[in-house]
């Protein structure tokens, strides 16, 4: 059976997160009725009362859990 993370496992989410992608980042999100979209965050990863680690994205109302969330990263040609 898989453990709930506890507070401190979901701040170390966040951090994590936060360290490596800045606010305006692009995004794919998997949203509730299975959709897909790209986005920017609009907010840093934080935990909302506890027991959630979130994040706020353009042109969506409220936030999404930050493991519905993939940064879309550019690789750069050698």
């Amino acid at each position: 059976m898989r453990r709930q993370p506890d507070a401190a496992d979901l701040q170390h989410q966040c951090d994590a997160f936060n360290a490596r992608f800045p606010v305006g980042q692009t995004v794919a999100v998997h949203k509730d009725n299975d959709a897909g979209i790209l986005t920017r965050t609009r907010s840093e990863a934080q935990v909302l009362s506890g027991h959630s680690a979130v994040i706020w994205l353009e042109g969506i109302s409220g936030c999404y859990m930050l493991d519905r969330v993939t940064p879309v990263v550019d690789e750069v040609a050698s």
